[in-house]
């Protein structure tokens, strides 16, 4: 098949494809008398399992690197293992920072339910945000 089949086959645009090439995820095509690149189903197979891979958070070098270790004869099983196990702690360390910011911020808009913007002293830029405002949400009153 040819460069726009493959891409349509895969979902995705044929610079994409022209892309995977250039950064070594995909093995260079074979040409056509014309000059054509030319795939076959393993170049879709590969494809798939790079989106499936960026689905998974997994970025184009790392993505490189399983691909290199099959293409080296070893199964790359373990080190996708690897990857994926860090990218969920990844995940769950961004869920625990966006959990306590959710908490900062829902104090800070209830503090602001209850302010008079009024009330606001000239030295305040705005009382909501006033040095000690945030402090609640910290652990014993820690601020940055």
């Amino acid at each position: 098949m040819r460069i726009g089949d493959l891409a349509a086959a895969a979902e995705i645009p044929p610079e994409t494809v022209r892309y995977y090439e250039k950064r070594g995820l995909l093995a260079p095509p074979a040409r056509s008398a014309n000059g054509y690149r030319t795939y076959d189903d393993t170049a879709l197979n590969q494809l798939h399992v790079i989106r499936t891979a960026q689905a998974a958070g997994l970025t184009l070098a790392e993505i490189r690197s399983v691909i290199e270790l099959r293409n080296d004869g070893t199964t790359p099983c373990s080190h996708v293992e690897a990857l994926l196990a860090d990218k969920l702690a990844e995940v769950r360390e961004r869920q625990r920072k966006l959990a306590a910011l959710e908490k900062e911020l829902a104090k800070l808009v209830g503090r602001s339910a209850t302010l008079n913007p009024a009330d606001c002293r000239p030295d305040d830029i705005c009382h909501i945000l006033t040095r000690g405002a945030a402090t609640d949400a910290r652990p014993n009153g820690v601020r940055p």
